[in-house]
């Protein structure tokens, strides 16, 4: 009887019956939540700071020594390590511009009514739920120069875009843009449908023009949300391994994720990958943190 009687009341009423307390009830969520933080997230990354510093190998059972800042400054000074930087600079602005452009172009489309609007953008999304690794498999055939259909499409003959050091990068950069411009373009729709459409009605009462309307009141309001959206695409963009690791080998394409995972498992050379990561991470958390101020101006505006 007396769980038919708790059956019928709301959810806080009947923690209050069986005895338990909001503080009991929140750090049944809080505690395993900050467990998990530490044990899977800051221990790792504080133990992997600490072999930074150290002259340790994981393929080696000699005892590792405290370098300090050396491998650190092999690294600065190291011209190979900033070629890397400088190609995954060009492959980020190309790979991140390509998606905003496309992806925004796509919810600009989208945001109307026709028919069958609900299956294609489905289907427009598919593509950032494949695997990367799938991803760059499936456009290494497309980019084939012996039978891939782009060559044939755009009339290219044999041309090889994954083995020409001029290319490759960029080949890599299109299959970027086709996987992760969904992405953009659902933020977009996001934002796209929460612009007042009495703004809209009024524009068209003064007869203003498609340009005007786009830039006076569609793109203003819709730039904190794309911002947002450079801001997530730009980190994953620095972070992108696999579909660069398993469409081609050259080294114009070595992206900085490829040499970090060369350092610490093909050279063993653990410590010095793991502050070569540390880099990265400082690198990534100045660019986001421009990019916030930035959004912060908008917001303000």
């Amino acid at each position: 009887m007396a769980s038919v009687a708790l059956a019928h009341l709301d959810p806080a009423s009947r923690a209050a019956a069986r005895g338990w307390s909001d503080l009991t009830i929140r750090n049944m969520f809080i505690v395993p939540t900050l467990v998990f933080l530490i044990v899977f997230n800051i221990f790792p990354l504080i133990y992997s700071l600490g072999y930074s510093f150290t002259n340790f190998a994981a393929n080696r059972s000699e005892p590792w020594q405290f370098v300090g800042l050396q491998n650190y400054r092999e690294l600065l000074s190291d011209d190979h390590i900033w070629s890397n930087f400088i190609i995954t600079a060009k492959y980020v602005i190309v790979s991140v511009a390509g998606q905003m452009i496309v992806g925004f172009g796509l919810a600009l489309l989208l945001n109307r009514s026709f028919p069958m609007k609900g299956l294609i953008t489905t289907l427009l999304l598919l593509p950032m739920m494949m695997s990367a690794a799938v991803v760059g498999l499936f456009w290494q055939l497309l980019y084939s120069p012996s039978w891939g259909p782009i060559n044939y499409v755009f009339g290219l003959g044999d041309f090889a875009w994954l083995s020409n050091p001029d290319s490759a990068l960029y080949a890599v950069a299109i299959t970027d843009v086709w996987m992760w411009s969904p992405f953009v373009m659902l933020l977009s729709l996001a934002g796209l449908s929460a612009v007042p459409q009495h703004l809209y009605e009024a524009a068209a009462i003064d007869r203003a023009s498609w340009w005007y309307t786009f830039t006076r009141i569609t793109l203003p309001l819709v730039s904190p949300i794309l911002l947002i959206a450079l801001i997530f695409r730009t980190m994953e963009a620095f972070k992108t391994f696999d579909i660069a690791y398993t469409m081609t080998t050259q080294p114009t394409a070595e992206l900085i994720a490829i040499r970090l995972y060369k350092q610490a498992f093909q050279q063993w050379d653990t410590g010095k990958s793991c502050a070569l990561a540390y880099i990265v991470l400082i690198m990534v958390l100045a660019i986001t943190n421009l990019y916030v101020k930035y959004l912060n101006k908008v917001k303000e505006r």
